[in-house]
Order: structure tokens, then sequence, then C-alpha cells
């Protein structure tokens, strides 16, 4: 079996790619990584800025961990709940990982749709990791 880790290089998928390799080590899973494309700006304010930085330490991070592993890329015309589900199917995963951010008033009334999709129709648990997690080893 293989764990789903819906990833991006933010703080949210940064937090959600090292839970997903932590559980992954834990249960000898296959890890897949469904990296999707860059959110859009909504409701008038920009978008978590991605972080080359940031995706050339998880990518080291991956590397270190020894964890095998898949990269799946979404195309930016996509749906990523459409391809985080579909690679879940896919691999019949056992856990599928994300990660959230503190929201606004207004956000808190409003879930991410990819989000409440995920949460919604993934026929697995799903683990959901806050931008803030670290790993103590």
């Amino acid at each position: 079996m293989s764990i789903v880790v819906g990833y991006l290089p933010t703080p949210a998928g940064r937090a959600a790619l090292r839970a997903s390799i932590g559980e992954a080590k834990l249960r000898s899973s296959k890890l897949v990584i469904v990296q999707a494309p860059a959110p859009k700006q909504r409701f008038g304010r920009p978008a978590e800025q991605e972080s080359p930085a940031a995706s050339a330490e998880d990518q080291e991070l991956l590397a270190e961990s020894g964890i095998d592993h898949e990269l799946v890329s979404v195309h930016p015309d996509s749906d990523p709940a459409d391809a985080i589900l579909d690679a879940c199917e896919r691999v019949t995963a056992e856990l599928l990982v994300i990660g959230t951010r503190k929201r606004t008033p207004v956000g808190k009334l409003i879930m991410a749709p990819t989000t409440q999709r995920i949460l919604l129709e993934a026929t697995c648990p799903v683990l959901c990791v806050k931008a803030g997690y670290t790993v103590d080893d």
C-alpha cells in the first residue's frame, strides 16, 4: 500500500510532506507525492507564494529519507482535488496527507474547495497537518 500526499512548496505543503515521510517510515509504505499547480489568487488576496528554495530543501529531505516515492505532477488546468483523489484510488492509498493553513474569518465560513472535496470524497483516512508542523526526531 501507499501513502498519498498533496504537495506544494508552501508552508502547509511542506508540513504535509514532512508528516507523510514520517508516516511512510512508520508504515514501511511507498509515498506518492501529488504536486498540484500553484493556488490562484482569490477574493482580491494574493495566493500563497511558492519558494524555489523550499522546493530544493524538500527534495533534499525526501532524498535523505530513503523512502520509495513517486512524483505525480498535476497539469495547471486540472483540478488538484481530482488528481489527488485519482492517485489515492490508483494506488489503493492507506492514508492521504494534506496541509492546511490558518484562515481569515471569512475563509472559515467557506472551506477551500479542494480541501472540502478531499475530506468528503476520499475513500481512505485523511491526515490534515497544520502549516507549522515540525517533526521531532
